[in-house]
């Protein structure tokens, strides 16, 4: 007898009707079924019969999906290094590529030297690099008014930050968490509306990626106005932060379109972009046209986080294209006050790249570190969630909405995954498995007292954001969520609350631009494609006070070594652009 293997027809990562290098690479899971089917039906619209064409084609749409704007021919083999696929002879591969008819008007496929685009994002792509230049070329007007009493003594980084962004258009501030880059911003803005005509009112838009980033944004800057004196407060009284698509007016027609264009332009002054590492590369295109040319772009983030979810790197491009020269948009903000030594040598380890320097810090230990690098870490765990869990649950019951809030930002457990047993559902149901054994009483409801949620989904009606937290607490007419603000917590029916997920764990991803007094660090299996330097940095630097990471030695220095890195041609294009005029 033999045995034979049965084949999924119903797996939606197969493609049924692939054949050749398609088929091949399809059934090798390096592609998927969807960039099959785009691969083939663009090949069929241009009447394209190379199989080495379609397979460039169906790569291409598969970075699109990893966050890459374009394909490199010549290094794809190397980055996805698996010698056993039938990989097309490379200068055979690109001289049948640049051949191909997709490169002909009406322009399916673009080529940029050596890179591969599908001409959508080679429209963009070229797009953000000409009104960047553009933009650089326009300087700003120099002036050193106030400077000196907003930025005194102890702020010294930060004043060489303003005085640089004084005299620019357009200004990158980088800087990792707790190098004041908020504190920049914020007396930066005063010093623009110093500039002010007389009598005159600085129009001011704060923006963000996503709404949680945006009321972050308008908490942080508010408390940074509220330590200037009378008159500044005056200037900047009522700042309002936006999302960035609602800042550009979102249609109901278009997902990547919106009404603020080059035809009607945002009336701003100054916009101040916060999490700028999270912006892609289509959003950055549709902010950068529909800013007036005598306006002021302050675009803010740290570069070595995580990027966009779609494709895109735009900051790590923008420091790396714009950041060489006298003359310089970029500028980085280099020391952390938010730290303890510990946390900040972590931190630096894992953004230089040094693995045995992070392992030294975690085997070292102390108040600030803790390491766990057990097998099974289920035990360890459940000694530092369980008892926020029941802290939670007891303030909850007794309707402390204050208190309840407190203890869910003393602890975040972070993980790379949603799924598995290394992912966020699978610890949160092991969460809510050990209060039940803890007190005995069963979880018979998703909603229950002491329940951490965060919400998944804007809603513009009810002030809600994605990536807002709260907890359910016992109120006089019933269980209610209580959701974190800036001031007192708001208090919702649950039944207003349909996009919401129980929170004793949450995503690497979803804590970009939060914080926690104290962040455990789940780490992925050394084989997982979400382990990187950048994932890893992200999370260690959500702690304020301790970080605890839990996995073995090879999973730490496997993240570390492992870049997230996406192709893209922006920063090329930036650094190899003519030099920029100097305006009379």
């Amino acid at each position: 007898m033999t045995s034979v293997e049965p084949v999924d027809t119903a797996n939606w990562r197969r493609a049924v009707g692939a054949t050749g290098l398609l088929a091949a690479f399809n059934d090798a899971l390096v592609i998927d079924s969807a960039d099959v089917l785009v691969a083939q039906r663009l090949s069929a619209l241009a009447k394209e019969t190379d199989e080495r064409v379609m397979l460039a084609v169906a790569l291409v749409v598969r970075g699109l999906r990893a966050g890459s704007v374009c394909l490199d021919l010549r290094s794809v083999e190397a980055q996805i290094d698996d010698a056993e696929l039938p990989w097309p002879d490379t200068d055979g591969w690109l001289e049948a590529v640049w051949a191909s008819p997709l490169l002909d008007p009406p322009h399916v496929l673009r080529r940029e030297g050596h890179l591969l685009y599908l001409d959508r994002y080679w429209r963009e792509e070229q797009q953000v690099a000409d009104d960047l230049r553009t933009m650089v070329s326009r300087r700003g007007v120099q002036s050193a008014t106030d400077i000196e009493r907003l930025f005194p003594a102890g702020y010294e980084e930060q004043r060489g930050a303003a005085e640089i962004a004084l005299s620019q258009r357009v200004t990158v501030l980088t800087g990792g968490p707790g190098t004041g880059k908020t504190t920049t911003v914020a007396r930066l803005l005063a010093l623009y509306a110093g500039q002010a005509s007389s009598g005159a009112r600085l129009r001011i838009a704060l923006a963000a990626p996503t709404g949680k980033a945006a009321a972050r944004l308008q908490e942080a800057v508010q408390l940074e106005i509220d330590k200037l004196e009378l008159v500044d407060q005056r200037r900047l009284s009522g700042l309002q932060a936006t999302t960035l698509h609602r800042l550009l007016g979102g249609r109901p027609d278009s997902s990547s379109r919106f009404r603020h264009h080059r035809g009607n332009r945002l009336p701003h002054d100054v916009i101040v972009v916060d999490e700028t590492s999270m912006v892609s590369l289509t959003m950055m295109a549709r902010l950068l046209e529909a800013v007036r040319p005598q306006s002021r772009l302050l675009l803010v983030g740290d570069p070595d986080q995580l990027a966009s979810v779609d494709a895109g790197a735009v900051l790590a491009d923008l420091v790396d294209g714009l950041g060489a020269g006298e003359d310089s948009p970029v500028v980085a903000l280099q020391t952390s006050h938010r730290f303890g030594e510990s946390i900040g040598a972590l931190a630096s380890a894992i953004r230089d790249g040094d693995a045995d320097a992070a392992l030294e810090v975690l085997r070292a230990g102390g108040d600030h570190i803790e390491w766990i690098d057990d097998e099974d870490p289920t035990a360890p765990l459940r000694k530092v969630l369980l008892p926020q869990a029941l802290a939670l649950r007891q303030a909850a019951i007794l309707g402390d909405a204050r208190s309840a809030l407190a203890t869910l930002d003393e602890q975040r457990l972070l993980c790379a995954h949603r799924r598995g047993p290394h992912g966020v559902q699978h610890w949160n149901r092991q969460v809510e498995r050990w209060l039940t054994e803890s007190t005995g009483e069963p979880i018979w409801s998703d909603w229950y007292a002491g329940r951490p949620v965060l919400v998944t989904a804007n809603d513009y009606g009810l002030g809600l954001y994605n990536g807002d937290t709260g907890v359910t607490v016992n109120g006089p007419d019933g269980l209610r969520a209580a959701i974190a603000s800036a001031g007192e917590p708001r208090a919702f029916a649950t039944s207003r609350l349909p996009d919401l997920e129980t929170m004793y764990a949450m995503t690497i991803h979803k804590s970009q631009g939060s914080q926690a007094t104290e962040v455990t660090v789940l780490m992925p299996p050394v084989d997982s494609r979400l382990l990187t330097r950048e994932l890893f940095y992200t999370a260690v630097t959500r702690a304020k006070s301790k970080v605890r990471v839990v996995g073995s030695a090879d999973e730490v220095r496997s993240a570390i070594e492992k870049r997230a890195v996406r192709a893209t041609g922006l920063a090329l294009r930036l650094r190899d652009s003519p030099g920029i005029p100097p305006t009379p």
